[in-house]
């Protein structure tokens, strides 16, 4: 079996991985959870600081990511072209102009999704994002290639 799709990278595709990275790890959960003490203590003191600090915890992250994901997309000249998927079964390739990487299903390290993304991580802190918007009626053939060919445990798809 042979897929192929182009994505064309955008702020909100690149954001929503973000969130989804950021939010998954101990790092967003620990600092949203911070931040819900202290608009707890500001509810319970009155005290400005803790809703200062509250709101500073919770919106930092999310403010942050979305700036950073726009500078990607515009500075980044990977997203400036749309990106050209393979997934056959020996692999993903990626193509973008002149440049072209493989990389081998055993190699993939976990597949995940979100509600706008289906996010094929190839290291701890990396992945191809592939919107579903770009995909259409591909996405079932997509998420069908990485369940046969990646390791039940490492997938974890809705749809």
């Amino acid at each position: 079996m042979r897929c192929e799709f182009e994505v064309k990278m955008t702020t909100s595709a690149l954001y929503d991985y973000n969130m989804y990275h950021t939010y998954t790890g101990s790092a967003g959960i620990v600092g949203t959870a911070a931040g819900a003490v202290f608009i707890i203590l500001f509810a319970a003191y009155l005290q400005p600081v803790y809703l200062a600090a509250g709101l500073l915890l919770i919106l930092y992250s999310p403010v942050v990511l979305f700036i950073n994901s726009y500078k990607q997309v515009k500075l980044n000249p990977v997203y400036r072209n749309p990106l050209y998927y393979v997934l056959d079964d020996e692999g993903v390739t990626v193509r973008s102009g002149d440049e072209s990487l493989s990389v081998p299903w055993s190699d993939m390290y976990r597949a995940r999704s979100t509600n706008q993304s289906i996010l094929l991580y190839t290291g701890p802190k990396s992945a191809w994002v592939f919107p579903k918007k770009d995909l259409g009626s591909k996405r079932y053939d997509v998420i069908e290639m990485i369940s046969t060919h990646m390791e039940p445990a490492k997938v974890k798809i809705r749809q």
